[in-house]
């Protein structure tokens, strides 16, 4: 008898080696319940295919000898398995083990750390500031701006982006403002927002999370929302733009970390996101704390917008600004353009036409904003397409809301 293979899970990132004296395909744990990332030489990436939940120990080793042409694979077998099943690849007790144990370490660490200090930014305090200040500068909007959308890119891939989004924030003026940061949550539940109490630490200092605010939400919207979600350990969609309001605004700046998950039901069977009760709760919610603190809320969206190209899926070998991708930017601008006017209802019926073929990443974010602010307009400051690898492009903008007339 042979034993069925538990399956390769599905949330992992799969990526081909950068490194053309190290081919092969790379395989990596986005939650980071375990830190490992494997290397798959091409000629094992078919026997990939045999960890589907369905396939045996025995079909395994029959692939292994087509691919080798040897008889005996049992060490090859083995080590193969070993690999994935420790680094808990595997849909199996090893990796529900690693996932339960990381996230009750998570729920009771009393901090948010860093977790992309060192890799998409500077870990140096003063080499961060320096770059801060040469790449963003000082603010010098006006005092009715009261939000802003900017890429959550690498910062690498969209400086120029980034600096017309903050640079349009208003001046330092003495008021205590709680930043309500509004990040787009790539790993969360679908139609769900993700809380936590946890002070953001970066580089730059520890950044103030308005506890009562969460503990607001919390209470009143509790259908809707995972509190200490573990989302919030992996997610750079938040980071980022903290680290950006601490070099304008001092390292203690107040904030109020919402992770939105996507609208998946809304995109696929049509009707509202606020159809469902939980949801709408959510949006009630967020809009009587807009309006009630309307004085020292300030709004700042972390979004990317079409994600196109073979990286996500897609037959089409993207290039950024030519071909097929002026034909992406009009329809991106399309929705920018509802945004802009405050048509909450244009924009969503643009999303959810061909069910989001462009991927927004930041649809359900900007819809949550637009739920909580009613009828706000804004101003498109800068739009771009970014390489993100030979054959894919991400696209984002900066957006600059201004106060209701």
């Amino acid at each position: 008898m042979s034993d069925v293979l538990p399956r390769l899970r599905l949330n992992l990132d799969f990526q081909p080696s950068p490194d053309p004296k190290r081919p092969g395909l790379f395989i990596r744990d986005p939650y980071h319940y375990c830190d490992a990332t494997l290397l798959v030489p091409p000629p094992l990436v078919a026997a990939l295919e045999c960890f589907d939940g369905a396939q045996t120990t025995l079909d395994l080793r029959s692939e292994l000898v087509r691919i080798t042409g040897e008889i005996q694979v049992g060490d090859l077998e083995r080590h193969l398995y070993d690999s994935l099943n420790e680094a808990g690849f595997l849909e199996n007790e090893t990796y529900t083990k690693l996932k339960a144990r990381r996230e009750a370490e998570f729920a009771r660490e009393p901090k948010r750390e860093a977790i992309f200090a060192g890799s998409a930014y500077p870990a140096n305090p003063a080499e961060l500031s320096r770059l801060l200040e040469a790449r963003i500068g000082a603010c010098s909007g006006d005092a009715k701006i009261i939000g802003i959308a900017a890429p959550h890119a690498s910062p690498d891939g969209g400086w120029e982006t980034y600096r017309a989004a903050y640079s349009s924030l208003p001046p330092k003026d003495g008021r205590e403002r709680t930043f309500v940061i509004l990040g787009t949550s790539h790993y969360g539940a679908p139609d769900r927002f993700g809380l936590t109490r946890k002070q953001f630490v970066t580089p730059m200092g520890e950044a103030r999370t308005d506890v009562g605010l969460v503990d607001e939400l919390g209470r009143r919207a509790d259908g809707a929302i995972r509190i200490e979600d573990y989302c919030h350990a992996v997610e750079h969609s938040i980071e980022f733009q903290i680290v950006f309001l601490q070099h304008l605004y001092g390292a203690n700046v107040r904030i109020l970390p919402i992770l939105c998950g996507p609208f998946v039901k809304s995109i696929y069977e049509q009707g509202m996101p606020e159809d469902n009760e939980h949801m709408a709760g959510f949006f009630e919610a967020l809009g009587d704390i807009a309006a009630r603190e309307s004085g020292r809320l300030f709004w700042v969206l972390g979004i990317d917008m079409a994600h196109m190209g073979r990286r996500y899926g897609d037959q089409l070998r993207a290039t950024a600004n030519l071909g097929e991708m002026l034909a992406i930017e009009q329809r991106d601008r399309q929705r920018i353009e509802q945004i802009n006017k405050g048509d909450i209802r244009g924009y969503w019926s643009l999303v959810q036409d061909g069910h989001d073929d462009l991927k927004w990443c930041g649809s359900s974010t900007l819809y949550t904003f637009m739920k909580a602010l009613p009828g706000t307009r804004s101003d498109l400051l800068d739009y771009h397409q970014w390489q993100i690898d030979p054959q894919s492009v991400v696209s984002f903008a900066a957006l600059r809301f201004r106060e209701r007339e």
